[in-house]
């Protein structure tokens, strides 16, 4: 239980503490522990402590820079969790004096101190300065205006009852605030009845401890970091109302659940707060908590040094108010899961375990091989486009190495036909999932933000450099021309490699594509983007795959291709941007095998994950593999199988186990069913145990999981490169090296073929057997 100690001190008590400070000088007994966070990383003007009484203790006061905070020495109990206010900005020396009764007498010993630094709630902890402009949502998401900071421009404007401006805001900061919400019998949300009567549609749900309860849920709102956050859980009808200062937590069963959001931004948004993931109804009716924040969803930004830092803040925020949860595990699909793996490695005990879904492993690392889908696709369709081999949709997967299919049709065949390109009657996986992200992050012309025009001044919008290395500029750095670096880089990149040295394509076909498929041109030489994303269908504007801004060969020489910066590179790994796959808590990866329609959820990166744990750590015994099947033709079952509730309940079971013996290695106490596994679409068990996915990353015959669920490739794996898919720019090797090392297999070259294999290649091929050029010795 927290309790806050009321603010003014009585005399009586002072004159009582300084008679006992003056008349007992007894040893030193240390024992205050900062609960709600990392000592240095408190926010606002509160903390949680715990204190380590002594034997005998009854009770104990406690100072904040030498001033009494807490006065009733019986408020405090050994080892329970006090909430200690009035911290200032910076460093604070918090201690504590112990009431104790032993051997017949009372005494008085001083049990420690703790320094801490306090951080604004607004922020940053660590993050550097903050992004601006920050458009601010709260008016939109939650109907309330934001408090005003500035009395003039920039900044977002806020308004009166009236519709008049009555300042500007800079932080986006409300007063938090408390609603009230019931689980309809017909499955959706509504606000309890302000006169407290029982709704007649109320329904009830069944926690993880089986007990059955009315669905009342307590939402509080606020915001920290600047975002919006949001705290659910069960609430008991009839503390609605009276609950003060210390909410009602009967009904929690002290479990939390952080929901990470996925999609893909740009930042400079408050962000949009979605019900669907801070009130997952199945998550709340089993009795657990869920913390949700607008800065933990990668679709208004991917800045996940702002994000880390925003689920510590938050979390931080939920201990002080509800107490520290028995533990936390992380929900969250595609974006919300990177963020798990991510923020599981860069800060240890944020979350306890982790349920990534339709995962990745870091965003940064996609960019490599979705940067080439353009490319590539271009070069089938434009640039190759008399080469009947490539309108055979299957044969374009032995250069992009994603999924191809006819199933889906392809909406661009009959414009492209039409205008003199080349076209396959289906798909790869490039076009519905990815296209237009090659632009979204790489095109500072090509982006846009939400209330953009609340503020002021315009032109600050205008201004915009609209990439995520810009969001991240702090981490990328600034180059020569003013604009963010960038990491992506395929110089030395033999695309089409496996299928060269397959035999699928010749010694002309191989040569070709990689003399002609070019690079990405630099940010500040990039045109605003044409139909589909912008304009109309006109033949002038027709560029789904950006090749305006593609570097193409000038018909004498190879086309140029685009270069990572070293300095960026390093600081994705410094900055913990990249997972490199040192994470020890537990993980279920969890996944619809979404291949058949092309989802841009492709299903090898679980193994890409995997594989990077087992690099870094020699074992992945604490990380799960799940796949469900969605059918075998449409329609779909798309999410029918609802192995996250499988999850949550075989994660409960694995987190009681370590509770039980904190001291074991996770992966020892495993319950029995926490082992890798596939599933059919009905959530039925199609196999489970040792081996289920054998033969991708060994040698191994196919597993049962390996044969039902195939795992595709990408552009970088096809043209040699690990399964990891985390080399940005890779090391290199002459041309004469690989042709005498078996790079080519058993294929071979004339010799005019191989002049102009070395003029395609002037710097050398890609050594996959080398790291990242760009990642720094010892991470």
């Amino acid at each position: 239980m927290i309790i806050v100690p009321r603010s003014r001190t009585s005399a009586r008590h002072v004159f009582f503490c300084l008679f006992l400070l003056f008349f007992f000088h007894p040893l030193s007994i240390a024992g205050i522990t900062v609960v709600s966070s990392e000592p240095d990383q408190v926010t606002g003007n509160d903390v949680l402590i715990s204190i380590d009484g002594p034997d005998g203790y009854l009770g104990s006061l406690i100072m904040v820079n030498g001033e009494l905070a807490a006065t009733d020495p019986r408020h405090i109990k050994r080892g329970s969790g006090y909430r200690v206010e009035g911290l200032r900005e910076g460093g604070n020396t918090i201690e504590a004096w112990h009431f104790r009764f032993a051997n017949g007498m009372f005494s008085i010993v001083p049990g420690g101190s703790v320094e801490v630094t306090a951080h604004p709630i607004s922020g940053p902890l660590f993050s550097g300065p903050q992004q601006q402009p920050f458009v601010c949502s709260v008016a939109a998401e939650l109907g309330v205006q934001p408090n005003v900071d500035a009395s003039d421009p920039p900044g977002f404007r806020v308004y009166g009852d009236s519709g008049e401006v009555v300042g500007y805001s800079t932080r986006c900061s409300i007063d938090s605030f408390v609603e009230y919400r019931y689980r309809t019998t017909d499955g959706n949300w509504a606000d309890w009845p302000e006169d407290g009567s029982t709704p007649e549609d109320l329904a009830t749900t069944v926690t993880l401890d089986g007990d059955e309860l009315d669905f009342v849920v307590r939402v509080e709102f606020g915001t920290i970091n600047r975002f919006i956050y949001s705290f659910a859980m069960l609430v008991d009808p009839a503390a609605i109302g009276r609950e003060g200062r210390n909410p009602d937590t009967s009904r929690w069963n002290g479990r939390l659940a952080y929901h990470f959001q996925g999609g893909v931004g740009i930042g400079h948004t408050q962000g949009r707060w979605a019900d669907s993931r801070a009130m997952k109804a199945d998550v709340l009716g089993m009795g657990h908590a869920i913390a949700y924040s607008t800065g933990n969803r990668t679709g208004d930004h991917y800045n996940l040094q702002v994000g880390g830092e925003t689920a510590l803040m938050t979390k931080e925020h939920f201990v002080k108010r509800y107490g520290e949860p028995s533990y936390t595990v992380g929900l969250g699909a595609s974006g919300g899961a990177i963020q798990q793996y991510v923020y599981g490695q860069n800060h240890p005990g944020l979350i306890d375990a982790a349920i990534p879904e339709r995962s990745y492993p870091d965003m940064v690392t996609q960019t490599i091989h979705v940067g080439d889908c353009e490319l590539l696709e271009h070069y089938m369709d434009v640039t190759d486009r008399d080469n009947s081999f490539w309108q055979t949709t299957d044969n374009r997967s032995w250069l992009v190495g994603l999924n191809a299919t006819d199933l889906l049709g392809n909406p661009f065949a009959e414009p492209q036909e039409a205008l003199g390109f080349a076209a396959a009657p289906g798909m790869t996986e490039c076009v519905p999932a990815w296209r237009g992200l090659s632009p979204l992050s790489l095109n500072p012309h090509f982006g846009s933000v939400r209330n953009a025009e609340h503020w002021e001044p315009l032109s600050d919008i205008h201004e915009i450099e609209w990439t995520h290395m810009d969001d991240l500029r702090h981490i990328y750095g600034i180059a020569e021309d003013g604009f963010a670096r960038r990491a992506v880089d395929n110089v030395g990149v033999q695309y089409g490699l496996r299928a060269f040295v397959d035999g699928v394509i010749d010694a002309e076909q191989f040569l070709k594509v990689n003399s002609e498929v070019g690079g990405w041109k630099p940010s500040a030489e990039m045109a605003q983007e044409g139909y589909p994303f912008i304009g109309d269908p006109t033949p002038d504007n027709f560029d789904p795959w950006s090749q305006r801004n593609i570097m193409l060969s000038d018909g004498d020489s190879p086309a140029p291709r685009h270069e990572g910066h070293l300095d960026a590179i390093a600081g994705l790994y410094e900055s913990g941007m990249i997972f490199r796959g040192q994470i020890d808590i537990p993980v279920i990866d969890i996944r619809d095998w979404l291949e058949p329609v092309l989802d841009m959820h492709n299903a090898h990166q679980s193994f890409a994950a995997r594989q990077r744990i087992l690099n870094e750590m020699d074992t992945a015994d604490h990380h799960l593999i799940w796949f469900a099947g969605i059918g075998d033709e449409p329609p779909f079952n798309i999410g029918e199988a609802d192995i996250e509730e499988m999850a949550l309940r075989v994660m409960d079971d694995w987190m009681a186990n370590i509770q039980a013996e904190p001291d074991a290695d996770v992966a020892t106490v495993r319950p029995d069913d926490a082992v890798d596994a596939c599933f059919e679409d009905d959530g039925s068990v199609l196999a489970a145990g040792e081996g289920v996915w054998d033969g991708i990353l060994d040698d191994n015959d196919p597993g049962p999981c390996t044969q039902a669920f195939p795992v595709f490739t990408t552009s970088r794996i096809e043209a040699g490169g690990p399964i990891t898919g985390d080399v940005f720019k890779c090391q290199l090797k002459s041309v004469d090296e690989a042709l005498a090392d078996g790079t080519y297999g058993d294929r071979e070259f004339s010799a005019e073929q191989v002049t102009r294999l070395q003029q395609i290649f002037p710097q050398g091929v890609c050594d996959y057997s080398l790291p990242d050029l760009g990642r720094p010795a010892g991470l």
